[in-house]
């Protein structure tokens, strides 16, 4: 079967959107579909039967899938898809658990199968609108646990108190043991102003947390400036997801308070699970002026390096906010502000997610996101499973966490802001 000759090439010819968020609740959509380049195992067509949406996520494994879990096996998988083509398929649901089943195998929380419904329900278009509670959800690949990656700001799981790292135990008093991620959107998703009961563990503690559905507008990007007892004035940023106008917002931040007379900025990237590659990679080139930002590479080792194009916005001193929700493309941001030594980090080590996620439409209008590549830091650290140390830590206590409303954060109530804040003013007078 041909190759792709290079990363780049890859992403020009094939219809796909980059992803970097934790999956749950935040995704990004394609239209087109994928080319079908191996025969069927019978030998016959499949089209307009249960088996060619089989046969499309089958192929989409097999020609660009990255193994980050060491079970995949080239043989294995041949040999499952001609198993799966033998079979009589009564329907579509029939043929979905089959799919289901077969990236099941993978052991991979972040190449799944959506059903027409869940593709639709899932998606997040360009006005950042979408349905819920406000969680991102991951499923813990070693204890099979749904975690909470973060409630999103403004939300009814933000307002609850939802923390990231909570374990979602149970839905509605239903046990979510052996749930995945598809199942438990679809039992905590429902009509605007409906109510679910979110059964959360947190330590040694199991909570029933009580929420509201709601239709949620998400603004990716809210700033102020702040003055200091001195009068020294400082921009305060906070990009809470990397979404399809986030670059946009971020341009109009930065512009607007170096128009107010900025000094010195800090970057609030706390709680903030990822989303679009290149979201990601245009905002670090507003802040940085030259160097690499981020590497990716294939299954086959194709390296595509993303640099700087000479196009930050400023270059005064800036100090990024990070904790154990910062992932993904909060990571690929964080990491080449630190490693270009453009910013210094203070807070919580990040989540650890260093996975890249093409997503899919398929034939019937159900989708796949699909692990195609990995990514590095500029100085080529892998931070899978590991995150980013911040330069100074800064922990809250869950009483400070409790306390700390949407509207304190960036104030003097906010303890890693100050934290934050006094490392600027360091910065800002060396």
């Amino acid at each position: 079967m041909a190759k792709s000759l290079n990363w780049r090439s890859f992403l020009r010819s094939t219809p796909l959107l980059i992803l970097l968020g934790l999956g749950g609740v935040t995704t990004a959509i394609t239209v087109g579909m994928p080319g079908l380049t191996l025969p069927t195992a019978s030998g016959g067509s499949i089209s307009d039967s249960p088996k060619e949406v089989i046969d499309q996520v089958w192929q989409i494994v097999y020609r660009d899938y990255l193994d980050s879990s060491g079970d995949y096996d080239e043989k294995s998988w041949r040999q499952l898809r001609s198993k799966l083509l033998k079979k009589s398929f009564a329907g579509n649901a029939e043929s979905y658990e089959a799919i289901r089943g077969m990236l099941a195998s993978l052991n991979d929380p972040y190449t799944r199968f959506l059903d027409p419904k869940e593709f639709k329900e899932m998606r997040i278009d360009t006005s950042g609108e979408l349905m819920g509670v406000g969680i991102q959800l991951s499923l813990d690949k070693a204890t099979k646990e749904l975690v909470v990656v973060s409630p999103i700001e403004g939300t009814p799981a933000s307002r609850a108190g939802v923390l990231s790292k909570d374990v979602i135990v149970s839905i509605d008093g239903n046990s979510t043991k052996g749930m995945s991620t598809e199942d438990a959107v679809k039992l905590i998703r429902g009509p605007e102003g409906s109510d679910v009961i979110l059964g959360l563990r947190r330590g040694d503690q199991v909570l029933d947390v009580p929420l509201t559905r709601a239709r949620i507008e998400i603004n990716a990007v809210t700033y102020r400036l702040n003055k200091t007892k001195d009068q020294q004035k400082i921009g305060y940023i906070r990009l809470k997801q990397f979404n399809a106008n986030a670059a946009k917002e971020m341009r109009q931040a930065a512009k607007s308070l170096e128009e107010q007379g900025a000094e010195g900025y800090v970057l609030d990237l706390r709680g903030n699970p990822g989303g679009l590659l290149e979201a990601s990679i245009d905002i670090a080139r507003q802040w940085l002026n030259e160097g690499i930002i981020v590497s990716t590479r294939t299954r086959e080792g194709i390296r595509d390096v993303r640099r700087a194009t000479g196009s930050a916005i400023t270059d005064k001193p800036l100090v990024v906010l990070i904790d154990q929700g910062s992932a993904s493309a909060s990571e690929i941001l964080s990491g080449s502000l630190q490693d270009n030594s453009r910013a210094e980090l203070v807070g919580q080590k990040t989540f650890g997610k260093g996975l890249v996620q093409a997503v899919r439409g398929l034939s019937d209008g159900s989708g796949l996101t699909v692990t195609i590549a990995k990514y590095l830091t500029p100085k080529g650290t892998d931070i899978h499973k590991n995150g980013i140390e911040p330069d100074v830590a800064s922990v809250m206590t869950e009483d400070q966490l409790k306390k700390l409303t949407i509207e304190k954060l960036g104030s003097s109530q906010d303890s890693q802001y100050i934290e934050a804040q006094t490392l600027l003013l360091t910065k800002m007078r060396s």
